[in-house]
This record gives structure tokens, sequence and C-alpha cells, in this order.
């Protein structure tokens, strides 16, 4: 069974697996890592994944563009994160519980929203063509280069985004002036008032950045990973994303990682469970292990450096 597990591990489906798996997670977790970055939990991933999910096959049917359909799913996640940030910012309700209520509608109100739509129960399969799907593009040159070209190539237009955002949501942070006030406002709100920083303009960018970025991660999972909306397609991940975003302590470089470890173990879960011998049961868990030692690993981390900061505080001030 080792060599069996070896021999499935050790294919270029399988790293072709754990980056179009690790795709969905990387956007969500990106959205968390901005929201984080201004001092703002969005917990509602989940639910606006699922919600943009919804509305990307719906746009992309009714005017049979993939394009339009993405662009609506990450217009539907920007109003959803700025929906957010009125009750928590404007309307002073918790953002947690704000958070709640967007994944409550991404779960039961979804698929009242498609049966008001569409006369659907449940999914959007009747619905789905060609002409509605992410196309997928093969790399001149790497797509010829052995294990490389099949591991890298011939994913989907948004996988590719989903890591150049990396990059992109690292520059903006570090090398822009509103990367900048999103730091200052995350760091120290008032300090940053202080300077003329409008605080509540800075949180609204952020959770909409946020939005979108869990919009485009819902339209990768409706339009190209399942090939159509169905309830439940969302699957935690938005939860994930959370975990991948501490894990990463909130860079964008550390949450790619995180990412792909998550895109890692779901992937391990769906070859192994082909194996002869193996307990589907116990490789269902693979996911939820790995977040569960991956958040544990973190905990001790973090708990390390709080205390050695006392410890260097304390013999600061005996000094």
């Amino acid at each position: 069974m080792f060599e069996q597990f070896l021999d499935t591990i050790l294919k270029a489906d399988f790293l072709f697996s754990i980056i179009r798996i690790t795709a969905p997670i990387l956007f969500a977790a990106l959205g968390a890592v901005v929201a984080e970055k201004a001092g703002v939990v969005n917990i509602g991933l989940e639910g606006i994944m699922s919600i943009s999910a919804l509305f990307g096959v719906l746009f992309s049917y009714w005017t049979q563009s993939w394009l339009v359909g993405v662009l609506g799913a990450l217009v539907v996640g920007v109003l959803l994160g700025l929906l957010i940030g009125f009750f928590a910012l404007k309307l002073k309700t918790d953002i947690i519980l704000a958070g709640i209520a967007v994944n409550m509608i991404g779960g039961g109100g979804t698929i009242f929203l498609l049966y008001m739509f569409t006369g659907m129960r449940g999914n959007t399969g009747a619905l789905v063509s060609q002409n509605i799907l992410i196309p997928t593009i093969n790399i001149p040159l790497i797509k010829s280069i052995p294990i490389l070209g099949e591991s890298i190539s011939g994913h989907s237009v948004l996988t590719y985004l989903a890591f150049i955002l990396v990059f992109l949501i690292a520059g903006l942070l570090y090398k822009t002036s509103l990367g900048l006030n999103i730091r200052a406002v995350g760091e120290n709100d008032q300090a940053a008032q202080s300077v003329g920083i409008s605080v509540l303009r800075i949180k609204y960018i952020a959770i909409g950045i946020s939005g979108a970025l869990a919009g485009l991660g819902g339209a990768f999972m409706s339009m190209y990973y399942s090939q159509g909306w169905n309830s439940g397609m969302i699957a935690g991940r938005g939860f994930i994303a959370l975990a991948a975003q501490a894990m990463g302590r909130t860079e964008p470089i550390g949450t790619m990682l995180s990412s792909l470890l998550f895109g890692f173990a779901q992937a391990l879960r769906t070859k192994v469970s082909g194996l002869q011998g193996v307990s589907s049961y116990l490789v269902s868990l693979i996911p939820y292990v790995f977040t569960i030692v991956g958040l544990v690993l973190y905990a001790i981390s973090t708990t390390k450096k709080v205390h050695k900061y006392r410890q260097t505080q304390a013999e600061a001030v005996e000094a």
C-alpha cells in the first residue's frame, strides 16, 4: 500500500491538483489578509464565496460570457464586503455577528435566490454550457516540458491570477500609500486618525477588497472547479482561508504557503481515497487534521513570541 501511495503522489497530476485546489482558498485567504491588516476581521468569507459563486453562474448564463460572470461575482463580493462593513462600522454591530449572518445567507439564502431567479432547486446543472465556464490556458514552451508542463500548464485563468495576486497584494500593502494607510489603521487607528487618515474610509476600502477577492474565489468554484453552483459547494473553504491567513502571519507570501499546505491536504484526501484498503472515513479527516495541527503550531509559535516579548520588556524595565 505504501508503494501505491508513493506512486499516487509522485505524479504530475497530483501537483496539478494541489495548485487547482489551492486557488480558491488563496483568493479568500488574501482577502482575509487585507481585512486583517486594516484591523477588520472578515469572518463572512464563506458566505461571500457561496453567494458570489451563484451570481457568477447566473450573470454568465444571462450574458453567455464567462468574463461578465467573473466580474459580476467580483462586484457581488465587494457589495457583500461593504455590507458587512456598513453593519459593523456604521451601525456598530459586532463584525463577527455580521459575518456570521452573511455566512447563513450563503448557506440557506442562496437556495432561495436560485429558485427565485431560475425556478431551480439546489444546483445550476441545467444552466451550464461551455460559454459560461472559465477557459484554461496552455502556457507556450512550458507545456512541452515533461512533468513541469503537466503540472503548471493547463489551469484556468483565475488559477494563475490567484498566485499573481499574492505579489500584487504584497506590493499594494508595502509599496503604496494606500497600503501604508491600511497598515497604519490596523496597527493603531487612533494614531492614524491623528495624522489625518480617514479610518472609516480605509476600513471600508479594505473590507471591500477582501470581499472582491472572496468573490473571485467563489467564481472559481462555480465557473471552473465544480462547473456549476450547488448548495454546500464551498465546503468550509472560507474558514480554511482564515486559518491559512493566521498561519501565514497575515503576510501574502506566508499565506500563499499556508494555502498550498491546505491544498496539499485536500489533494491528498482525493488521491488517497482511491487506494485499496484505506478507510474513506479516515481519509475525509485529512484536511481538518492539517488545519487543527497547523493552528496548534501557530498558537504555540505566537505564545512563545509573546512570552519572549514580555520577558524583553520586563528586562528593559528592570534595567
